[in-house]
């Protein structure tokens, strides 16, 4: 029995010797997180079964990622990265969604392929900074610049402004943590800045000018339409406010329940969970996505090779970039974007993605020379 029980132990250790336990608790806890509210938030339990067997998924892909090298990993990259630009340019042709061609109906499973991007984009920009000396040259990051630019250039035709800035800053942190010099940025801002009004009268579609109008009316406290384009943010400020500090309680939130908030099992599902489990469910939250930020960092951080090192840290500050933009969102703080809370929102492709890239970043910490 003893040595039944050794064998066992053993391979136990040989199957899950490459996860990184800290992250997978705090994970499972947001994941956990996720499914109560989406349970509560749903309409029947069938919506958080759903979501349970994708986060089945995502974690199955997150286990064997995290056994491979990232010696691997980087020499498949740029096949990795060709092969999700391919669904990228088939979505413009079959796709489908409310405001463009945003997802590919499978038959009962709408797939996302920009959120394939936050994983693959940050390898191959990762991938092209391993093969140049530190900090990058000026046509290494005109390099860079152009690999971020194709995939980005493909999702605003979709058009998906709110993905398209999402992956667009997963690339920009893969060139920041490269030690890309800091007047690219501000290059860059400007340029920004400089393109707006020309995006504002030409590029725009007319429901994204509404929504950068709401959000401009409600920073000065008043809505002149509030039964319509400012609908939204009104009622997830007042669940928000609703919760208090310790909420309403599990599956009593009135805004949700009673279909005043829109989009309440994606985009804001946080809006949710501020209701029901008040200030306390909030705070709780944050410090789980704070962790598995700082984890992600620290591995980057212990990584003995650019392409691992860039390539975790990156995707703990894309992680991060996710939650305070659909954080303020909700909040009323940023513009409404199709951005959903990281393995919070109902949705598969979004979550798959997610664990995947984490099994990135634990595979640099398990095999690191």
């Amino acid at each position: 029995m003893r040595e039944l029980l050794r064998w066992l132990g053993e391979m136990l250790h040989r199957l899950l010797h490459t996860l990184d336990w800290p992250l997978c608790v705090a994970l499972g806890a947001l994941m956990l997180i996720g499914c109560t509210v989406l349970y509560s938030a749903g309409e029947s339990p069938a919506l958080a079964i759903n979501q349970s067997v994708r986060y089945g998924i995502g974690i199955g892909l997150m286990w064997l990622l995290s056994r491979v090298s990232p010696v691997r990993l980087r020499d498949a990259t740029p096949l990795v990265y060709a092969v999700t630009l391919l669904p990228l340019v088939l979505v413009l042709f079959i796709g489908t969604g409310r405001h463009g061609a945003h997802w590919i109906n499978l038959g009962g499973f709408f797939f996302q392929p920009a959120e394939l991007l936050k994983l693959s984009l940050p390898m191959m920009v990762a991938w092209h900074l391993h093969r140049q000396p530190l900090p990058p040259s000026f046509m290494a990051t005109v390099g860079a610049m152009l690999v971020i630019a194709l995939p980005i250039g493909l999702i605003l035709l979709q058009p998906d402004f709110g993905t398209a800035m999402m992956v667009l800053a997963a690339g920009g942190f893969a060139l920041y943590l490269g030690g890309m010099s800091w007047w690219w940025f501000a290059a860059a801002a400007g340029t920004v800045a400089a393109v707006v009004p020309v995006a504002w009268m030409w590029l725009l579609k007319p429901y994204q000018k509404a929504r950068v109008m709401t959000y401009l009316e409600g920073l000065a406290g008043e809505h002149s339409d509030p039964q319509g384009e400012g609908w939204n943010i009104i009622q997830s400020k007042i669940a928000i406010g609703g919760g208090g500090l310790t909420g309403k309680g599990w599956g009593q939130g009135t805004q949700s329940h009673l279909s005043y908030i829109p989009e309440h099992t994606t985009d804001f599902i946080f809006a949710v969970l501020s209701e029901e489990f008040g200030w306390i469910g909030v705070v709780v939250t944050l410090l789980l996505y704070v962790f598995v930020v700082g984890r992600c960092l620290w591995i980057a951080a212990q990584a003995r090779d650019t392409f691992s090192r860039v390539l975790a840290g990156a995707l703990g500050l894309a992680l991060f970039a996710y939650v305070l933009v659909n954080g303020g969102m909700v909040a009323g703080l940023l513009p409404v974007v199709g951005v959903p809370m990281p393995l919070l929102s109902y949705g598969g492709t979004a979550a798959v993605s997610l664990l995947a890239g984490m099994g990135v970043v634990m595979a640099a910490r398990a095999h690191q020379r």
